[in-house]
């Protein structure tokens, strides 16, 4: 069938909008199934501008921008929303009924400079309003992402309704999760370029269910399913290799850095996500109090201190009688606490100790001489090492001696 065959009599009645019809239905197929309502009154301005060079009004082109909105909320792309307007341009150039038989050049090119005039303003208009409805649903879901953030890490909000919120997120509250935090080095002014570095490199790993990535309280916060992230790993070793992805791509912006990763434990249900969450943050206090830089901690490990610091009044009075005497020390008590530190990390071997501490083995032989003179606590005695060890760790935990002990 030949194109005059298919297309509709050019010469219709006037106020016959039959070819309108079919232009808005051809132009809805080529855009890919774009509902030709979106056109709305988008063909009958083509048609008047190249029949009178009539320009639109204001309030038609707002029309024009409000199908934009629409086709946002409907979830058409804006590159089909203006292939349609395009396609319904070109479509309706071809079969203007009064351009048919017109033979003076002069009034191709009017109609066709006014048609063009439409088609820029329209399109724009169009765009502009899909922006700005995109603009919208991207905050509103920031928002309702944030608030349904907010209730998930603290826990004691309704589970049937934090179910049905975090469906839209591909959040399986049933699954077994865990959260980590990433505290930036300086303040962040924006840290929207920090989540979208992070949603990219976690989706990509992770997949885009089931992972949540907002901010709160100038942290970052990855809640994740506890698989590993890499088959080759074994289950256990899930919270740390979180914690180096997020490290590894954080590290790559310019802005935060250093930037300082905790993973709290993985834990099942709501309020496993509470608890991760207060573990990872208990895990980022502590790791500041004990004045340590490590890149990604792990809250499993830092359990000890969870332990020591829970009855506080205790583990200063064990520090006070166990390790105040060494203030009397030359020097005072800091070299001889950082010696115990080593000393007990590496294995009781006094050689590792020297070289972690940058110094000569004898060193490190009348310094542990010294604490046994000075505490009564002998570091080389199994029934004084566990003692000296714990008083050791409690003071890294309260900061003695750089702070006074609490009263």
């Amino acid at each position: 069938m030949t194109e005059s065959a298919r297309r509709p009599d050019r010469a219709g009645a006037p106020g016959d909008d039959g070819w309108l019809t079919e232009v808005a239905r051809a132009a809805s197929a080529d855009a890919g199934g774009v509902p030709v309502e979106l056109l709305g009154d988008y063909l009958r301005l083509l048609t008047e501008a190249a029949a009178t060079g009539r320009r639109p009004r204001r309030g038609e082109l707002d029309a024009v921008g409000a199908l934009g909105r629409r086709a946002a909320e409907q979830g058409v792309s804006a590159g089909r929303a203006v292939r349609l307007y395009l396609s319904a341009a070109r479509r309706l150039w071809r079969q203007l009924p009064h351009l048919a038989s017109a033979t003076d050049s002069e009034t191709v090119r009017a109609a066709a400079d006014a048609v063009l005039h439409v088609v820029d303003t329209a399109v724009a208009t169009l765009a502009e309003g899909y922006a700005a409805a995109r603009r919208e649903l991207v905050r509103r879901e920031e928002t309702l992402r944030r608030e349904l953030v907010d209730d998930l890490l603290r826990g004691d909000s309704d589970l049937g309704g934090l179910v049905e919120r975090a469906e839209p997120f591909g959040l399986d509250l049933a699954r077994v999760h865990q959260v980590a935090l990433a505290a930036p080095g300086h303040r962040l002014p924006d840290a929207e370029s920090a989540i979208s570095a992070l949603e990219r490199v976690i989706f990509d790993r992770l997949g885009d269910r089931d992972v949540l990535v907002a901010t709160k309280e100038g942290l970052l916060v990855v809640i994740a399913p506890a698989e590993p992230v890499t088959p080759d790993r074994g289950a256990g070793d899930g919270g740390p290799a979180l914690g180096r992805l997020m490290h590894g791509e954080l590290d790559r912006l310019v802005r935060g850095r250093p930037w300082q990763v905790a993973v709290g434990r993985p834990h099942p249900g709501l309020y496993g996500i509470a608890r991760s969450y207060e573990e990872a943050r208990e895990a980022l206090t502590t790791a500041r109090r004990l004045h340590a830089d490590t890149a990604v901690i792990d809250a499993h490990d830092l359990l000890v201190y969870r332990v020591l610091l829970r009855d506080q009044a205790a583990m200063v009075d064990l520090v006070q009688a166990v390790l105040a005497p060494l203030s009397q020390a030359r020097g005072g008590a800091e070299p001889l606490l950082d010696t115990l530190h080593e000393y007990f990390g590496c294995g009781e071997v006094a050689t590792e100790a020297a070289r972690r501490l940058h110094v000569s083995v004898r060193t490190v032989t009348y310094r542990l001489g010294r604490i046994r003179a000075l505490s009564g606590y002998d570091p080389a005695d199994p029934r004084d090492r566990f003692t000296l060890h714990a008083a050791v760790l409690g003071a890294r935990a309260l900061d003695w001696p750089r702070r006074p002990l609490p009263a």
